[in-house]
């Protein structure tokens, strides 16, 4: 290979938009205004218009953001708040951090997102929230979650920290953009999230105005008049140097999900042949965006196969090795192994590879042709 190949090729990415970028944060610096109004405000406003949505707040980062718009909606210890067992801890750090109760739900084996369900039969009178997580880029069900929200009058959360940019179509023809379908959405800017910045960062999506002002207050201390604090609060803010790379990332942001999409049809093509490699799953009812691309390995011992990659210069990353009812920390009588059987396969056969922006064909062609060789 001519170039290394990485999983996220964040600096071949910078440097097609180095100049917009370096001005954004040049006018950051030389105008002083580093926290909150600027910059932060203009890309504010940009992602409402391109999201569609009444209220975006930016925030320090997506694990934030779902604790802020949690104690927002006024929860009380021992409530429970259900989500998939197969994702990343934030949904369920932030729901113990707060002294509530995590319900974990077992998933979908073909899409990765939270089972129907499973979801239906975990629901008891102590259930107040939903967080679905848009795994991987895609939706969960959508339909079903909204109307098993409303039967059960509970709120819903969308995790859309890896979704950002997928839009769901409804059973009706209508779309919603990821993150704007419930009465919250939270999201992460992580720098290898498909919109990045360069550090943390992260933001909270609601149509909902009353929402909109308790979370912008509990944002900022639980202040919405300077030195008065109406609620117990937390300090989480998006600042302005990141705002300008994310406002000059948002402008590119359709046209990296579309490359990323190219890559990924680049490997269907390539593996859909091979009984040994199970290709994503999709929700017919849900574009994907594609913040990994994560295969499900059939027979095929997975250490060798990294191993074999990684020798011909080819990362690899497994999301996720261990589902959160199994993690240490949230070790509970509630739960037994066994319990939860799709999330736990999943966690044993799941391998992702590179896929971002900046990959060109001869990487997809050398991946792909070293992947097969293994079989």
């Amino acid at each position: 290979m001519t170039t290394e190949i990485q999983m996220v090729d964040l600096k071949g990415q910078y440097q097609k938009i180095k100049q917009e970028v370096n001005a954004g944060i040049q006018e950051v610096i030389e105008s002083t205004t580093f926290i909150k109004g600027g910059k932060v405000t203009d890309f504010q406003h940009h992602l409402e218009n391109y999201l569609g949505v009444k209220h975006v707040i930016p925030v320090g980062n997506g694990t934030d953001a779902l604790q802020i718009a949690l104690m927002a909606l006024g929860l009380k210890p021992g409530d429970e708040v259900l989500t998939p067992t197969f994702t990343f801890i934030a949904t369920a750090e932030v729901v113990a951090l707060l002294g509530l109760t995590p319900v974990l739900v077992d998933v979908d084996f073909g899409t990765f997102n939270i089972s129907i369900e499973a979801l239906k039969k975990a629901i008891t009178p102590k259930t107040k929230a939903i967080i679905p997580v848009h795994l991987f880029g895609q939706h969960a069900d959508m339909d079903a979650i909204l109307e098993i929200a409303r039967a059960h009058n509970l709120f819903v959360i969308e995790d859309a920290c890896q979704s950002i940019g997928a839009i769901y179509t409804f059973a009706d023809g209508t779309k919603g953009q990821s993150g704007c379908m419930g009465h919250i959405g939270c999201t992460s800017f992580f720098p290898s999230k498909n919109l990045g910045c360069y550090g943390d960062g992260g933001a909270i999506f609601t149509n909902d105005d009353a929402l909109a002002v308790k979370m912008r207050a509990v944002a900022n201390h639980g202040m919405e008049v300077r030195y008065y604090h109406d609620y117990v609060g937390v300090n989480s803010r998006l600042d302005s140097i990141q705002a300008a790379v994310l406002d000059v990332k948002l402008k590119y942001l359709d046209s990296y999900i579309q490359k990323r999409q190219q890559v990924a049809t680049a490997y269907d093509q390539a593996f859909s042949r091979y009984d040994q490699l199970i290709i994503p799953g999709r929700n017919p009812s849900s574009t994907h965006v594609f913040h990994q691309y994560t295969l499900k390995l059939k027979e095929l011992d997975r250490v060798a196969l990294q191993k074999h990659l990684q020798a011909k210069g080819i990362p690899s990353m497994v999301y996720y090795p261990v589902p959160l009812h199994m993690q240490k920390a949230y070790l509970n009588d509630r739960y037994r192994k066994g319990d939860f059987p799709v999330a736990e396969q999943l966690s044993a056969c799941v391998l992702s590879l590179p896929i971002h922006t900046e990959m060109d064909e001869e990487q997809i062609q050398y991946i792909t042709n070293n992947l097969i060789a293994f079989l």
